[in-house]
């Protein structure tokens, strides 16, 4: 579990500085930089970066604190990225290059995590507390 709350720390983290650092000096870095976490929204700003951190700092609170519903949230999050990296995966699937190992190393971690938040024993620990 805190390997999972680390997870959406780190991301939370990344998300955040891009964020701040587009605000703060807007010419300086791409929003694509946001590509492989945001799936499209970060065309919205440097705002979107700063929601998206926001909510990963509390899935991440949650999951520590062994809430319910931050682990229903962040298997819903995470299926939601593994069903939005299908298509670059298939779209680089016809060449094996380091942009198809990535992507395909996201779906499986992806698979992992709502795999482990699935489980009963696993939810059994979240109903306790």
């Amino acid at each position: 579990m805190i390997g999972i709350a680390a997870l959406f720390f780190a991301i939370a983290g990344y998300l955040a500085a891009v964020g701040i650092l587009k605000l703060v000096w807007p010419e300086m870095i791409s929003l694509s930089l946001g590509a492989q976490f945001l799936h499209g929204l970060e065309l919205w700003g440097p705002y979107m970066f700063l929601i998206a951190a926001a909510a990963g700092v509390a899935i991440g609170i949650g999951l520590l604190r062994l809430s319910n519903i931050a682990r229903r949230v962040a298997i819903v999050v995470t299926a939601a990225g593994m069903v939005l990296l299908i298509p670059k995966v298939s779209a680089e699937a016809t060449d094996f290059s380091w942009r198809f190992v990535f992507a395909a190393t996201a779906i499986i971690l992806r698979v992992m995590i709502v795999w482990y938040l699935w489980q009963g024993w696993t939810a059994e620990k979240f109903i306790r507390n």
